[in-house]
């Protein structure tokens, strides 16, 4: 399977979750075994040779995404979430939104100081999820090599908060 047959994985669902969202389902995606086997693989490819040793999901999409690019790397995986769900000692970010701001938390003990960690979600859309993940594992010690999506909402500039960052997505949408 080409990274191009993957766009026909997804769905559309207009007005969700609000009215005026033209939502990207990625669950077709998932149901198939033979596209999710792919779209992992690619997603880690790009990283194969940059020494990754771990591998950080974003809740909730990331952790399916990142679990298997994780083992297809070798990597360990640890969990990126938002506040009051992880069971341990953490440390966390707050970061705004459109309207308002957001949390997220890693355990404290989640990346030794110089592990190289590649952070992986299913959507990159305004980055600032993603670039929040980005700093908070920098302010436990992680080096962050790089940043994989399955999907990119090209048109709404999310590259542009990650400068320097090496961003690999298999689907780009343009408008």
């Amino acid at each position: 399977m080409q990274v191009e047959q993957l766009h026909d994985f997804l769905r559309d669902v207009p007005d969700f979750p609000k009215p005026g969202i033209l939502f990207k389902d990625i669950t077709p995606l998932l149901r198939s075994p033979e596209a999710l086997r792919r779209a992992c693989e690619l997603l880690g490819e790009p990283f194969q040779n940059d020494g990754v040793t771990v591998v950080a999901g974003i809740e909730s999409r990331g952790f399916i995404f990142g679990s298997i690019v994780a083992q297809n790397l070798g990597a360990g995986f640890v969990p990126i979430r938002k506040p009051g769900k992880l069971p341990w000692r953490t440390t966390q970010i707050e970061y705004a939104l459109e309207y308002g701001s957001d949390r997220l938390q890693v355990h404290v003990d989640g990346v030794e100081a110089g592990q190289r960690v590649l952070l992986v979600d299913d959507l990159l859309a305004t980055g600032g999820t993603m670039r929040a993940a980005c700093d908070l594992i920098e302010n436990i010690g992680g080096g962050v090599i790089g940043c994989g999506f399955v999907v990119e909402l090209a048109f709404l500039g999310g590259r542009a908060k990650l400068p320097g960052r090496h961003v690999q997505s298999l689907v780009r949408i343009e408008s």
